[in-house]
């Protein structure tokens, strides 16, 4: 049976400013991301449907094409769709609309929607409508509901600590875990709906895990700083492989029998957790090792 060996690193061959440049590179790279969806925008990431309010329609299309079915989807509306999205290799489609209006107006719209679609003669599998004020109260629980988190995280991390340096490197590593993935979401088209929040909730879990025990192997048990470190990676780095591997097969599947929202949490979390060993190994160790040796552990 295959057995998997942790490399051990040598980071006596790299100095603080060299360990933290590249984590701290790519996060100036993703907030300037996100800073440029904003000011396009007026929005981090492109919200779904979840949080814009509109309506979404599975229909099932009898056309010789794929092409074909979607210029037939096009054709059957009044509205423009905003996306039309193929599940998997079936004929069945994804149709999204986003609207504005109360929720009379989006009630009597979803109807609209139907009796176009049944006058085209697709098979309406399912159909689902939310209103716009409603998204909009959604998108503020769930944009609370991130920064309570957050908020709690750190509190928790500084009450285990009760030294500035390393429950800061805890923080602003969770921090990056979290807004890279969101660049990313930009770059990928990934919409944000309550999916991929949960997602981005799960990637804070997952940072906090591998720094704390990175910190408390350093700070709390006995050996030399390099040795403590590596006996944290070999268990830390493990775990998130795994993860990722997990998370990886998740994605691909979905993907294949065109489960959208499983893939985006997937695709999210690879990528989070591939930040979080960067940000794990590369940034905290260098916060940790200068307050062992230079700050004011010394």
């Amino acid at each position: 049976m295959a057995r998997f060996e942790v490399p051990e690193v040598d980071y006596t061959r790299y100095t603080n400013r060299q360990l933290a440049a590249i984590p701290l590179a790519v996060l100036a790279v993703a907030l300037l991301v996100i800073g440029g969806a904003y000011a396009t925008t007026g929005s981090p990431v492109d919200p779904g449907l979840d949080f814009t309010g509109g309506t979404e329609l599975r229909v099932a299309v009898d056309a010789p094409s794929d092409a074909q079915a979607r210029e037939d989807i096009r054709g059957a509306f009044t509205a423009t769709p905003d996306s039309i999205q193929q599940v998997g290799n079936s004929d069945v489609f994804i149709v999204t609309f986003q609207t504005e209006g109360s929720e009379t107006e989006q009630s009597e719209f979803t109807r609209q929607l139907e009796s176009e679609a049944g006058e085209a003669g697709f098979d309406i599998r399912s159909i689902e409508g939310v209103g716009a004020a409603f998204g909009s109260e959604t998108q503020q629980r769930a944009l609370i509901g991130v920064v309570a988190a957050f908020a709690g995280m750190a509190a928790l991390v500084f009450a285990l600590f009760r030294t500035f340096v390393p429950s800061i490197a805890v923080v602003v590593s969770a921090f990056s875990d979290i807004v890279i993935p969101v660049a990313l979401m930009n770059l990928l088209g990934i919409e944000l709906t309550l999916g991929t929040v949960a997602a981005l909730l799960m990637l804070i879990g997952y940072s906090v895990d591998s720094d704390i025990l990175l910190n408390n192997s350093v700070l709390r048990r006995s050996g030399d700083f390099y040795e403590s470190t590596y006996r944290a990676m070999r268990t830390g780095v493990t775990m998130t492989l795994t993860s990722i591997a997990a998370m990886a097969v998740m994605a691909v599947v979905a993907s294949f029998f065109g489960i959208g929202l499983l893939a985006s949490i997937g695709t999210i979390l690879v990528f989070g957790l591939v930040a979080d060993l960067m940000n794990t190994y590369l940034l905290n160790v260098s916060l940790l090792r200068w307050y062992k040796f230079e700050g004011v552990a010394r």
